[in-house]
Formats: C-alpha cells, sequence, structure tokens
C-alpha cells in the first residue's frame, strides 16, 4: 500500500502550539507531542509548527528527518521494527523479513492495504542476546523463528481485526 497523507484536525495542534511555540528551543518537544498526536508528523501540521514557532519549514523538516524516531508517513496499527543489527543479521534477521513479506506482502517502510502492519527495518534494538528479534509497538519478540514470527503476525492480526 502506498503511504498517503491524511487529512489531520489542526486544531488538536493549538495547545501544544500555544505551550511551546514562544518557548526557544522547543522544537523537538513540540514534533514529540505532534507525532503522539497524530501518530507521525503530517505535512499540514509541519506547516503550522512553522507558522506559530517562525522556523523554517526546511529547517523543521531537517530535524523532523534527521532523527529516527520521527515519521514522516502514517503507519499501521502495529509497527514492526525488524533489527538489522549484526548480532540480528548473523542469526537470521534476512530470514525473518523475508517470512514478514510472505504473510503480510510488505517489504520495509511499507504499510499493508488494511493499515493494519507497517514493516520497518532499524539498525538495532539493543536486544543482542534475544537475535534475531523485533520490536512491535512496545512489545519486543526474541529469538525468532519462522513459526514464532508467524504466529505472532496470526495473532495480532486476528486481534487488530477484532478491535
Amino acid at each position: 500500500m502506498a503511504n498517503v497523507e491524511q487529512k489531520v484536525d489542526l486544531q488538536l495542534l493549538q495547545p501544544i502550539l500555544d505551550e511551546y511555540a514562544a518557548k526557544p528551543g522547543s522544537l523537538i518537544m513540540i514534533l514529540q507531542h505532534t507525532q503522539g498526536l497524530y501518530g507521525y508528523l503530517p505535512k499540514d501540521a509541519l506547516k503550522a509548527i512553522s507558522a506559530a514557532t517562525g522556523i523554517a519549514p526546511a529547517k523543521i523538516l531537517g530535524v523532523a528527518s534527521f532523527y529516527t524516531q520521527f515519521r514522516l508517513q502514517p503507519v499501521g496499527k502495529y509497527l514492526i521494527m525488524l533489527c538489522q543489527g549484526t548480532a540480528c543479521h548473523v542469526n537470521g534477521s534476512e530470514k525473518i523479513s523475508a517470512i514478514i513479506t510472505e504473510e503480510l506482502g510488505i517489504k520495509d517502510g511499507e504499510t499493508t492495504a488494511d493499515g493494519l502492519f507497517t514493516l520497518k527495518h532499524v539498525a538495532c534494538l539493543g536486544c543482542c542476546s534475544l537475535a534475531p528479534a523485533m520490536m512491535i509497538n512496545d512489545e519486543v519478540y526474541g529469538n525468532l523463528t519462522a513459526d514464532s514470527v508467524r504466529q505472532v503476525l496470526k495473532d495480532l492480526a486476528a486481534k487488530g481485526g477484532a478491535e
């Protein structure tokens, strides 16, 4: 599925701008709160931040694209961060990525058509003793095998469709 910019309610952003826009050095905090609201940093929100803070849009985009914590596109309900660090790579992260692609039909950076899953390869999760490992939202899954990955995805898909 191609990532498509969604319309956002900028009124939700106003309290954040009211509190932080005039404070020097608060751009990262504003971006964190904005992403907390929308799940990513919408272009319209970045324009509103620029207007409220007086910071050039290019500088805001530069900061947002520099830090890996920020997302410029919407993500699925379940964000799969698959570790590609040395320990995970040596222990089969490429195989795990292939299984995720086979099961969900998405590659690194893509979101499933139903909006449930997004796959993102990351440099390191800091879980080397659990290699290969992935994190889905706030939960870490380690010592992954083909079967365990399939089961996790199946369980989440059932849970996501039921809510």
